[in-house]
C-alpha cells in the first residue's frame, strides 16, 4: 500500500455537520505501491501460471491433438446474369456480402449438418463413432464446424476442427464432403428453380399465343362486319376513303350553296328596296327599249314639232293650240303610265325570279344536308371501326411483344440452366490435410497465456487484499474516509532504530533525535495552528478502543509543549485502566506513606482533597501530573460534574496547557461526558488496529455530544514499499547525521 504525506491543515476545523469532499481514487503512485508490496505474490502466481500453461500445452498436445482443416468456396453474384449481354451486371458490395452471409448460414443450418452426417464417408470416421448419437454429433458440428463469409472477397471459408486420433485426416474429409454436398445441392436446387420457371413461361407462352390468335380473329371480324378493307394502311400513308371524300365534297358543295343562298337573299332584299325607290338602270333600259314607249315618244315629238310650227301663227291661246296641248298632255300621261307599268312589271318579275331561285337553292341545301348527314353517319361508322380496329391491333401487337419477351426469357433460362455457374457457388479446391495443430495446441499460446492469467490473478488478488483491509493505515485513508484533519502521523517504533529499548511514552525525552520524536513535534505544531492560541488551553486525547496509543500521544505531546518552556498539566482521566502513575512514578523524596492513588482526580472530584493537593511533579521540569486516583463507582458522572469544570478553570490560570488522557470512546461514556468541558479534542487512531467503521463511529459520537474535534493523530504507521515514510526516513537520517556531526564538533 502506498504511503502518503500528511494532509495539509486549515486554520479552522470543518463544521461537524458538513463533510469535506471525498478524495479521488487511487493515484498511479498508490497502484505502484500496491504492486511493490505484493511483488512476491505476483511473481509466484505468474511463474505458476507459466508452468501450468506449459503443462497444459504438453498434455493437450500428447493426449488430445486438435487439427483444423479449411478450404474456400467462391460465391458468385446473387443476381441472374443475362447471357445475351456482354457486360456483366454490377452488384453493390454490401449486397454481395449479404449474399455470402446467407450462403454461410445455409451451410451451418441444421439440415445441412444432418445431411452431412448421412454421408457414408463421414459415418466411417472415428469422429462419427466417438460422438455416440446424432444429437451430440450435430452439437459438435455446431461448435467446431465454421462457415465464415469474407467481407472484401467473394469467398466463404469452410473449416472443421477435430481432436483425437486421425483428427487431421478426418477434419479434411468432413470439410470436403460438406463442400461437395453443398455445391451439388445448390446446383440441383437452382436448376430445379429454373425448370420451374421454364414450365411457367411455357404455360404463359401458350396462353399468350391463344390470345394472339383470338386478336387476329377479331380483326378479321371487324373488316368483314364493316366491309372495310383499308384499315391496315401503314402510318403516314396518305389515303382517304371514298366516304371521307364524298363527305368532304358534300360539305364543300353545301358551303357554296349556303353562300349562294345568302347572296340571293341579299338580292331579294335589294329588289324589295328597289320597288319603293328610284328606278334602276335595268328598268330604265327596258323603258327605253319598249316599242310602245318609242311610239309614244315619236308621237309626242311630232306634236311638239307641230305645236312649235303653229305657235308663231296661232299663239298660245288659240283653240287649236290648246287642243294640241291637251293631246300632248295625254301622250305624256300615256308615256308615264307606260313607264310605271314597265317598271312595276320588271320589278315583280325580278323579285319572283329571285324568290324562285332562293327556293330552289334552299331545297338543294336540304337535299345536301340529308346527303351530308348520311355521309357523316357512314364516316362515324368508319371511325368507330378504325378505333375498334386500332384497339385490337394494339392488343395484338402487345401479345406479339409479350410472345417475343417470353421467347427471349425461355432462351435465357435454357442458357442459364446449362451454365456451370448457375449454382452461384464454386469449389476452389479440396481442403488439404492440416500439418500443424490449431492455435489452442501451440506452446506460444498456452505459456504466455498462463503467465498473463497468473499475473492478472495475482494483481487482482493483491488489490483484493488491499481493498479487503478496512484499517485506517495511511494519511490518505484519513482524508478519503474519515473527513477529519490529520494533525500528526506517528511512525511505528520498529521503523526507527533510535527508539529501540525506549519506552514509547518517553520517546520525545529519551530519543529527541528520532523521527518519531520529530513526528510528535510536528503534531504539536499542527495542533497549535489548528485553532487560535487562546482557545487551546485544555486538550482531551481520546481514542476509539484501548491500545490505540492514546496515552503515548498524550505523554509525548505534553513533553513537546514542555520543550517549548511551557507549563503543562497532564491529567489521567482513565479511571478504568490508569497508567500515568506507572509512566511517571513518584520520586524517592516524596511521601511514601500514602498510597499513590490516595490523592488523584477521583479524590478531587469526590472532594476528598483540594484542587492543588492532587497535583504532583512528574520529575520533569514544567510537567505536572494528576493521577486518576482511587477507582470511583460513578466515573462518568464525576467527569461531567461541576467539580471537574471548576478544576479545569482553576488550573487554566496555573498552566499553559492541560492535556487529559481519557478512556476509550467506544467502550465507555467517560470521554463523551468530559469532552464538552475542554477546548479541543484530539483523537488517536492506530494504523495497525483501528478500522474505518470504528474510527467513523468515534468521530460521530464525539461530535454528537458537542466535542470540538480539531483533528486526529495516526499512530503506529508502518512504512510501506513506495510509501512516504521510506523516503522520509532516508532524508531525515541524512539530515540527522549532519546535525549530530555539527553538534559533536561544537
Amino acid at each position: 500500500m502506498v504511503e502518503e504525506r500528511p494532509i495539509a491543515l486549515n486554520k479552522t476545523t470543518a463544521p461537524a455537520g458538513r463533510k469535506p469532499p471525498v478524495a479521488a481514487g487511487m493515484t498511479p503512485k498508490e497502484v505502484l505501491g500496491v504492486l511493490r508490496r505484493h511483488v512476491l505474490l505476483i511473481v509466484a502466481l505468474t511463474i505458476s501460471g507459466l508452468l501450468i500453461g506449459g503443462a497444459s500445452w504438453y498434455l493437450l498436445r500428447e493426449y488430445s491433438p486438435k487439427y483444423a482443416a479449411r478450404t474456400y468456396m467462391e460465391v458468385l453474384p446473387s443476381v441472374d446474369v443475362d447471357p445475351t449481354v456482354i457486360e456483366p451486371a454490377v452488384v453493390q458490395k454490401e449486397i454481395r456480402y449479404g449474399y455470402r452471409l446467407t450462403i454461410a448460414s445455409l451451410i451451418k443450418q441444421q439440415s445441412s449438418l444432418q445431411r452431412l452426417l448421412g454421408s457414408d464417408e463421414v459415418k466411417n470416421t472415428k469422429w462419427f463413432r466417438s460422438k455416440g448419437n446424432e444429437r451430440k454429433r450435430v452439437k459438435d458440428l455446431e461448435r467446431n464446424f465454421e462457415a465464415v463469409a469474407y467481407r472484401d472477397g467473394d469467398f466463404v471459408e469452410i473449416s472443421m476442427t477435430c481432436s483425437g486420433e486421425d483428427a487431421d485426416r478426418e477434419s479434411a474429409l468432413i470439410v470436403n464432403e460438406m463442400l461437395d454436398q453443398f455445391v451439388g445441392q445448390q446446383g440441383v436446387t437452382k436448376k430445379a428453380e429454373i425448370k420451374g420457371k421454364l414450365t411457367q413461361l411455357n404455360d404463359r407462352f401458350r396462353i399468350v399465343q391463344t390470345e394472339l390468335d383470338r386478336a387476329n380473329a377479331e380483326l378479321d371480324a371487324v373488316r368483314r362486319d364493316k366491309n372495310i378493307y383499308d384499315l391496315d394502311m401503314p402510318a403516314g400513308y396518305e389515303y382517304r376513303h371514298t366516304i371521307t371524300i364524298r363527305l368532304n365534297d358534300l360539305e364543300l358543295e353545301q358551303s357554296d350553296l349556303l353562300l349562294a343562298i345568302s347572296q340571293l337573299r341579299a338580292v331579294v332584299a335589294n329588289y324589295v328596296e328597289q320597288a319603293q325607290g328610284a328606278y334602276s338602270d335595268q328598268v330604265e333600259i327596258l323603258i327605253q327599249n319598249d316599242p310602245i314607249m318609242l311610239l309614244l315618244a315619236q308621237q309626242l315629238a311630232l306634236q311638239e314639232a307641230d305645236r312649235q310650227g303653229k305657235l308663231t301663227r296661232l299663239g298660245l291661246n288659240h283653240r287649236t293650240m290648246r287642243q294640241q296641248q291637251d293631246t300632248m298632255n295625254k301622250i305624256s300621261e300615256e308615256i308615264e303610265k307606260r313607264r310605271k307599268e314597265i317598271a312595276e312589271r320588271t320589278r315583280q318579275a325580278n323579285l319572283e325570279n329571285a324568290n324562285d331561285g332562293l327556293i330552289v337553292l334552299q331545297q338543294r341545301s336540304m337535299e345536301l344536308e340529308k346527303l351530308r348527314q348520311k355521309a357523316e353517319d357512314e364516316k362515324r361508322d368508319l371511325d368507330m371501326a378504325r378505333i375498334q380496329y386500332a384497339e385490337r391491333v394494339a392488343r395484338r401487337d402487345e401479345r406479339i411483344i409479350m410472345l417475343d419477351s417470353i421467347k427471349q426469357q425461355i432462351e435465357k433460362l435454357n442458357i442459364i440452366h446449362d451454365d456451370p455457374e448457375t449454382p452461384k457457388v464454386r469449389k476452389t479446391g479440396d481442403a488439404p490435410v492440416p500439418l500443424d495443430m490449431v492455435l489452442s495446441r501451440q506452446w506460444h499460446v498456452w505459456c504466455p497465456s498462463g503467465a498473463v492469467l497468473g499475473f492478472l490473478l495475482s494483481v487482482g488478488l493483491a488489490f483484493l487484499i488491499e481493498l479487503a483491509n478496512d484499517l485506517v493505515r495511511t494519511p490518505r485513508d484519513v482524508g478519503r474516509y474519515l473527513h477529519v484533519p490529520l494533525l500528526g502521523v506517528i511512525p511505528d517504533a520498529a521503523e526507527d532504530n533510535q527508539v529501540r529499548g525506549v519506552e514509547l511514552c518517553h520517546v520525545v525525552r529519551q530519543a529527541p533525535y528520532s523521527i518519531i520524536s520529530e513526528s510528535y513535534r510536528r503534531c504539536r505544531t499542527n495542533l497549535k495552528l489548528s485553532t487560535p492560541a487562546e482557545s487551546l488551553k485544555t486538550v482531551l486525547v481520546g481514542s476509539g478502543m484501548a491500545g490505540d496509543g492514546r496515552t503515548s500521544v498524550a505523554a509525548n505531546l505534553a513533553a513537546t509543549f514542555v520543550a517549548e518552556d511551557k507549563k503543562v498539566l497532564l491529567i489521567d482521566a482513565n479511571f478504568r485502566q490508569p497508567s500515568l502513575h506507572t509512566l511517571f512514578p513518584k520520586s524517592a523524596g516524596e511521601d511514601m506513606g500514602i498510597e499513590s492513588f490516595d490523592f488523584g482526580l477521583s479524590s478531587v472530584l469526590t472532594k476528598q482533597c483540594g484542587y492543588n493537593d492532587a497535583v504532583r511533579s512528574s520529575g520533569i521540569e514544567g510537567l505536572d501530573i494528576i493521577d486518576s486516583g482511587p477507582v470511583p463507582s460513578n466515573p462518568a458522572e464525576l467527569l461531567g460534574s461541576t467539580r471537574m469544570e471548576e478544576l479545569l478553570k482553576e488550573q487554566r490560570n496555573n498552566y499553559d496547557y492541560i492535556i487529559i488522557d481519557t478512556p476509550p470512546v467506544l467502550l465507555v461514556s467517560d470521554a463523551k461526558v468530559f469532552a464538552k468541558l475542554v477546548d479541543a479534542t484530539l483523537l488517536v487512531f492506530n494504523a495497525a488496529a483501528t478500522k474505518r467503521g470504528a474510527a467513523l463511529r468515534t468521530i460521530r459520537e464525539m461530535r454528537e455530544v458537542g466535542a470540538t474535534v480539531v483533528g486526529c493523530v495516526l499512530f503506529g504507521v508502518r512504512s510501506m514499499k513506495g510509501g512516504y515514510f521510506q523516503e522520509q526516513f532516508k532524508s531525515y537520517r541524512k539530515y540527522q547525521k549532519v546535525q549530530l556531526a555539527a553538534a559533536g564538533t561544537a
